[in-house]
């Protein structure tokens, strides 16, 4: 049987931890993702928590659910910094670039977490906000509700897929993503333009490109498509 969570105001008339905090839902969050950003996903557990907190590890779960619930809320979290402070311009291309940057950037901050939560569903309240004002800006210029939602599909997906690919690397140990970027140099600048003519061609662009994420291309081409769509004239006119 699941564990009974106590309400927000209830945990704030518990008695302050051994650091003198009290404890409260985004205390914990933050201090989680702490831990995944010094210690990685094999670091936090529910005892380590509660050390770090200077509590009972026991203490979590008047908070959360279980270790599941508190990776679902760092996962809300991060949609949290990706929004904050976000304001619309009116100009629907530039708003959803900012979005999906925004959404990137978050989760490159904090890769550890990148990887643990970026594959998740939440329906917490921040990710419902991010959704909502996505399909907004989409209705907004004009989109009729189908093809909103396919864009829509498309480019969270491509954000969230991004963030893992690039939070996965940020997450290597320094040695062995250094290792990987210099193989771009030490192997594909050195292939002879006999055998591998195409890459020959292309090696001082690949050296100088392959190193970096590729999501604001994606996301250019995705809203560049998009667009396109936006201006053609539908069946009929």
């Amino acid at each position: 049987m699941a564990k009974r969570v106590v309400p927000e105001a209830g945990r704030r008339r518990r008695r302050p931890t051994k650091q003198g905090q009290v404890l409260t839902h985004r205390l914990i969050v933050e201090t989680a993702l702490r831990m995944l950003r010094e210690h990685g996903a094999a670091g936090l557990t529910a005892r380590r928590l509660g050390l770090a907190l200077g509590a009972d590890a026991s203490t979590v779960y008047r908070y959360f659910r279980g270790m599941d619930d508190l990776i679902l809320a760092i996962a809300d979290e991060l949609f949290g910094h990706a929004m904050a402070d976000w304001r619309s311009t009116g100009d629907w291309r530039a708003d959803l670039r900012d979005l999906g940057l925004r959404i990137h950037h978050a989760y490159q901050a904090h890769p550890q977490a990148a990887v643990l939560t970026a594959s998740r569903v939440t329906g917490r309240p921040n990710e419902v906000a991010s959704d909502e004002t996505i399909l907004g800006v989409l209705r907004g210029a004009g989109f009729p509700d189908a093809d909103a939602v396919r864009i829509y599909h498309a480019f969270i997906d491509q954000s969230l897929a991004f963030a893992i690919l690039d939070a996965a690397t940020l997450a290597l140990p320094r040695a062995a993503r250094e290792a990987d970027e210099e193989v771009w140099r030490d192997t594909y600048a050195r292939l002879p333009r006999d055998t591998h003519p195409h890459i020959a061609a292309t090696a001082p662009l690949l050296v100088a490109r392959m190193n970096d994420s590729a999501y604001p291309t994606a996301l250019d081409m995705l809203l560049s498509s998009a667009s396109a769509q936006l201006k053609r004239p539908a069946p009929g006119e």
